[in-house]
């Protein structure tokens, strides 16, 4: 046998370990942990395409999912989300719903989870 062929036998070996792995339930808790982050991750940008979410509101959402705190955190963080134009996306869908004052909009921001810059920024950007 080359040496060639040596090694490309060892990556099928590992390749179908890892497939058994995952096949039979005997995934590692690293390997688990990967698979569930970017799973939150997945969800998280979903959820990103369906509306405005600030970073508290997005995490609060993937828990309610049942993601662990730790999966829900580092999905919403690695969603790649700008959370001034999220801000800006939520309010003007409040506009839509119902009339805010300025002041009314930045602090329903606010409850929503977006820091006092982001709300002031969404508020603007919405025409307030």
């Amino acid at each position: 046998m080359r040496r060639g062929q040596k090694k490309g036998a060892l990556v099928v070996v590992a390749v179908a370990g890892s497939v058994a792995a995952l096949l039979f339930g005997s995934v590692t808790a690293a390997q688990a942990n990967s698979v569930t982050r970017a799973q939150a991750v997945r969800a998280a940008k979903n959820y990103l395409r369906i509306s405005g979410f600030s970073l508290k509101g997005l995490i609060e959402q993937l828990r309610f999912e049942k993601y662990s705190s730790s999966d829900a955190r580092y999905g919403a963080s690695h969603a790649g989300a700008n959370w001034f134009k999220q801000a800006a996306r939520k309010a003007k869908a409040y506009l839509r719903i119902s009339p805010f004052s300025r002041s009314g909009m930045i602090e329903q921001l606010r409850f929503d989870g977006f820091t006092y810059p982001q709300a002031r920024y969404g508020a603007i950007a919405a025409g307030l």
